[in-house]
């Protein structure tokens, strides 16, 4: 896993968080309607737990599709490049789902009713005036079903590592922190900001793009360098094999080799010559 992952999922936290709102408002004001009795350090604590309690299910969710990619896919995929494939398609699609395409709506559709099963669980913990009570419902509300959250945990399929997976989900719901515990003022503040710079549609562009770069870029390196590589490289050989101390030290023994032959052939011929002279006289 490497750090450009940890930053997406955050970002995908942060500038999504406008959508988590929308999702989110409605149990995060029965929540605070439930402490309306308990002091504001208390409520303040109350809050940090229950925010604890969503990001300790968002990791468990997060171990859970690391595991799958683990035992599921990673077998699948060794010794060949399927995995960093599949990491750009991930990131590529949740890029589109942030530009705004509804691909994760019926999934949406699906967990809500599971949600709804957990319904007679979820009044139980009302009213959140007790510390137990508050981690119980952030736990449960972390399972409040989520495009962007499906988003998420398909990244943290890919990262093939249940560690990887926790720790992403862990950082993915750090980023909806924000949002989520900010007054109205400021919430007002960060969705108008957001929304006027189009900033989640900036970071989906940014996810489309560096998934497309984990694809073809490798690859248009790989072929750039197999055609260099095989562009002269049979001549570079043979210069290096020329020039070579061995390719030097074989040359000259031919060429002394050659010398002694020559001078051996002269010898021969000056005695028959004489032998020659000899039978003459």
């Amino acid at each position: 896993m490497t750090t450009a992952l940890l930053v997406a999922a955050f970002l995908m936290g942060f500038l999504g968080s406008p959508h988590c709102l929308g999702m989110c408002g409605g149990l995060v004001a029965a929540f605070s309607l439930s402490m309306k009795d308990v002091s504001p350090a208390k409520r303040r604590r109350l809050i940090a737990t229950y925010h604890f309690g969503r990001l300790v299910s968002y990791s468990i969710l997060g171990l859970v599709a690391g595991l799958i990619g683990t035992t599921v896919l990673e077998p699948l995929m060794k010794g060949n490049s399927t995995p960093r494939i599949l990491l750009g398609l991930v990131l590529v699609f949740v890029g589109v789902t942030m530009l705004g395409m509804p691909f994760l709506n019926k999934l949406e559709r699906v967990g809500m009713r599971f949600w709804q099963y957990l319904s007679p669980v979820r009044q139980k913990v009302f009213p959140l005036n007790t510390y137990p009570r508050a981690l119980a419902a952030g736990l449960l509300w972390g399972y409040l079903p989520c495009g962007l959250v499906y988003g998420a945990l398909l990244i943290a399929v890919v990262a093939h590592d249940p560690l990887s997976g926790a720790a992403l989900m862990f950082v993915f719901g750090l980023g909806t922190v924000p949002m989520l515990v900010a007054t109205h003022e400021t919430v007002g503040w960060l969705r108008d900001k957001i929304g006027r710079f189009r900033l989640r549609q900036v970071n989906g562009a940014l996810m489309v793009l560096s998934g497309m770069a984990v694809i073809f870029v490798p690859m248009i390196m790989m072929s750039m360098h197999s055609g260099h590589g095989g562009h002269g490289g049979e001549d570079d050989h043979a210069q290096m094999d020329h020039g070579s101390p061995s390719a030097m030290v074989s040359e000259a023994d031919n060429a002394s080799h050659q010398d002694m032959s020559q001078m051996n052939n002269s010898t021969h011929d000056m005695n028959e010559h004489a032998e020659t002279v000899d039978h003459t006289q």
